[in-house]
């Protein structure tokens, strides 16, 4: 297994976080009330924002999960998008709301989007925790955002680095210099 330094320099902090995440959460439930809307978390990265988000939604939603990854273990973006559990429950005339720890090349997300479209969903947007637009290999941008991060390779609430540091409460930097 290869090694990564100590993610210890925090990026944002876990207080900066929850009140965004309670701030966007506000936001899609006035957005979506009234619809019902099927929530989908893409797993594995989003689960810890999945879950503080759609608790902070006061309408009524359903949940699913999809996961689909073009990184395996490594730390930059394969350009292969594999799609490895898709959504269980049918979203033809639905209102899906995806659910992404990161957008960074753009690839997953736009096949996804695109997969999910051809299903015939009344509406389909992305929430995205953070978005790391110089990164962009494809024409993709999420509809809403918690934070735009600069080009850094960034760990914890969710996300992780070869399975390792989702669990930390804060969004810190692998291997930065600064």
């Amino acid at each position: 297994m290869m090694m990564y330094a100590t993610p210890e320099r925090v990026l944002i902090s876990r207080e900066e976080i929850a009140a965004k995440v309670k701030e966007t959460a506000a936001m899609l439930a006035e957005k979506y009330r009234g619809k019902k809307p099927l929530v989908v978390c893409v797993l594995n990265g989003a689960a810890v924002f999945f879950a503080d988000l759609i608790r902070g939604m006061d309408i009524p939603l359903e949940v699913a999960t999809v996961a689909a990854s073009s990184y395996g273990d490594a730390t930059t973006s394969s350009g292969e998008v594999r799609v490895t559990k898709d959504i269980d429950v049918g979203i033809k005339g639905r209102h899906v709301l995806l659910v992404e720890d990161i957008v960074d090349s753009g690839r997953t997300m736009k096949a996804l989007t695109e997969a999910l479209a051809e299903r015939g969903p009344a509406s389909l947007a992305v929430c995205a925790f953070a978005d790391k637009q110089s990164r962009r290999a494809v024409d993709f941008k999420p509809d809403y955002v918690c934070f735009e991060v600069p080009d850094l390779f960034i760990v914890g609430y969710g996300l992780d680095c070869a399975g390792l540091y989702r669990n930390l409460p804060d969004l810190r930097v692998i291997g930065d210099a600064k």
